[in-house]
């Protein structure tokens, strides 16, 4: 058994989320195309002999049985058909990617739970099994599993790759306030069922080897009405010569597409007391899959 290894797994944008009505279940039919970005958590996991554990010193991540990795942990065991509560394993937590921010950091990270305890404890579950295990946690668990350019419909958990993207600079900027999953589609709900909801798209003419990408948000117009602060970042960004910019998931952040060579000096006039402002990058399937890979 492996003693250590180190996993780090990518946050996400969303080129584009297009949601549909709600579904029977609670769910929304979505569309969506995704992208891996450099930005990463930080997973270690340690074989230690005794009770599962999970250490993270983020005040913000919950450490009991509710946070993803503890969950993917349960899944997995089980899968491997063992009895009882996961044990002989030790994961450490660094937290780089925002909460609340529609960035995916719980998903990847169990995503990157799934791919690190299913080497640690050699259950050799398939690719194919993870992904089933990844859809039960979370609509966008699957998509950390694929990374790069991807489709995901349905609940957004069924992931086709696509054609990376050319490299691209993305400014994020993540206001001090978080946003729900649940609370952005609960206001999208009332706001359709109130007289609808108007989407401000754009393309993105660059970067896309088979087309322009569209670059548009469903869930944007709801929380920005909630959330004015919204609106003004992506004001900004455009304000700064941004080729694109929108709300990510379900928010709260909000990212500027520019040139590789324009990210430092946006970074540096985009700052100001009441958001975070954070230069990355787009990165590509292989990129993000290397993060993810033993």
């Amino acid at each position: 058994m492996a003693r250590s290894l180190t996993l780090r797994p990518p946050a996400k944008i969303n080129w584009s989320l297009r949601i549909g009505a709600r579904l029977d279940d609670g769910y929304h039919d979505v569309r969506t195309i995704l992208q891996t970005i450099d930005l990463s958590d930080t997973l270690t996991f340690t074989h230690k002999l005794g009770p599962f554990e999970f250490i993270s010193r983020s005040a913000e991540v919950p450490s009991d049985a509710s946070n993803l990795i503890c969950r993917a942990a349960q899944a997995l065991w089980g899968a491997a058909g063992r009895a009882g509560d996961p044990r002989d394993v030790q994961i450490k937590l660094i937290k780089n990617i925002p909460v609340g921010a529609g960035l995916g950091g719980g998903s990847a990270n169990a995503a990157a739970a799934l791919v690190g305890l299913n080497a640690i404890w050699k259950c050799k579950l398939s690719a194919r099994d993870l992904l089933h295990l990844g859809a039960a946690l979370g609509a966008d668990v699957p998509f950390f599993l694929v990374g790069g350019t991807a489709l995901g419909v349905g609940r957004g958990d069924e992931v086709y790759p696509l054609e990376d993207v050319k490299p691209m600079g993305i400014v994020l900027i993540k206001p001090a306030f978080g946003v729900s999953t649940a609370d952005a589609y609960g206001w999208l709900d009332r706001d359709r069922e109130g007289g609808g909801v108007a989407t401000i798209g754009a393309e993105l003419a660059v970067g896309w080897p088979t087309g322009a990408l569209d670059v548009a948000n469903d869930l944007e117009a709801p929380v920005a009405r909630r959330h004015p602060l919204i609106n003004e970042a992506i004001d900004l960004c455009h304000r700064e010569g941004a080729l694109a910019a929108a709300m990510t998931g379900s928010g709260s952040a909000v990212f500027g597409v520019f040139s590789l060579a324009a990210v430092p000096r946006v970074v540096r006039r985009l700052r100001r007391q009441d958001w975070r402002v954070l230069p990355t990058r787009t990165i590509s399937r292989a990129q993000a899959r290397r993060r993810m890979t033993l």
